[in-house]
């Protein structure tokens, strides 16, 4: 049976996957950026969007399931064996699915990337826009990609179809500007690595065959693609940083301590 179109009548559950064996930058969740854990600015900008019914940080890590203890959040032990954050919004799920006696199959699970400590409600709520049209199964997000990142692969682009649904991802520059004379006049856009589920969706994930994309690209999305599933891809104003480098982390905590309210000399 098909998913409702009417968002109002979905539960939409947040997800936060929050590991700390980062390769790049180890122990990233829990470090401090302008005076919160990052772990804790990702949170604090989901719970601000006021569009979950449920918000949960799911971990495999002692040290994460503490803080979340401490604060007062939801959390959930995870198998460290899961291979990706979507895999461990996908475990879960279906925990929650043994636990309520619910039909689950109009929920929505938004995968919320623990490393985006400059995200903002706005994200969320443009996140879950396209799930008021009839049909939509995924959801992520894109915003303008500056001049200086088109090129860059660890700045993913993605390009949609007239009805905002995605083409392709890719770490390469797309579209390619084969003449050099459409400066100006193309869109490149950024993807942003936030997704929203169809819980039938979420559920069939972790069973689809192994994409030949995915595996050269490092993207998982593109699984979902070569297997026909639409991603509907929502544009937004403002961009993020994803956490991966200490410069990547110097950078986000100059634009959280722009943000923040200043204390009034007294």
């Amino acid at each position: 049976m098909p998913a409702s179109s009417n968002l109002a009548a979905a539960r939409v559950i947040g997800v936060i996957p929050a590991r700390l064996a980062s390769t790049r930058l180890p122990g990233k969740v829990l470090r401090e950026i302008a005076g919160k854990p990052m772990l804790a600015w990702v949170y604090q900008a989901a719970s601000s969007a006021g569009v979950f019914q449920r918000l949960l940080v799911a971990t495999d890590a002692k040290e994460v399931a503490d803080l979340c203890q401490a604060q007062g959040w939801e959390c959930r032990m995870t198998s460290s064996a899961l291979a990706s954050g979507t895999d461990r919004v996908h475990a879960v799920a279906q925990e929650l699915g043994r636990e309520e006696s619910r039909d689950p199959s109009n929920d929505i699970f938004v995968n919320i990337q623990g490393d985006e400590p400059l995200l903002q409600a706005e994200h969320f709520r443009a996140l879950l826009l396209p799930f008021r049209r009839a049909g939509v199964e995924v959801s992520t997000l894109r915003t303008r990609c500056a001049t200086e990142e088109i090129a860059n692969p660890n700045v993913v682009k993605v390009v949609v179809d007239s009805n905002g649904r995605a083409l392709y991802f890719s770490r390469a520059t797309i579209p390619f500007d084969r003449d050099g004379n459409a400066a100006g006049s193309i869109p490149y856009w950024k993807h942003l690595g936030l997704y929203a589920y169809r819980k039938p969706i979420l559920d069939r994930f972790p069973s689809l065959p192994s994409s030949q994309l995915e595996a050269v690209e490092r993207l998982e999305q593109l699984r979902l693609l070569e297997n026909g599933i639409a991603i509907h891809v929502e544009p937004v104003e403002h961009d993020t940083i994803g956490v991966d480098t200490e410069a990547a982390l110097e950078s986000a905590a100059a634009v959280l301590r722009q943000r923040e309210p200043q204390p009034i000399a007294p």
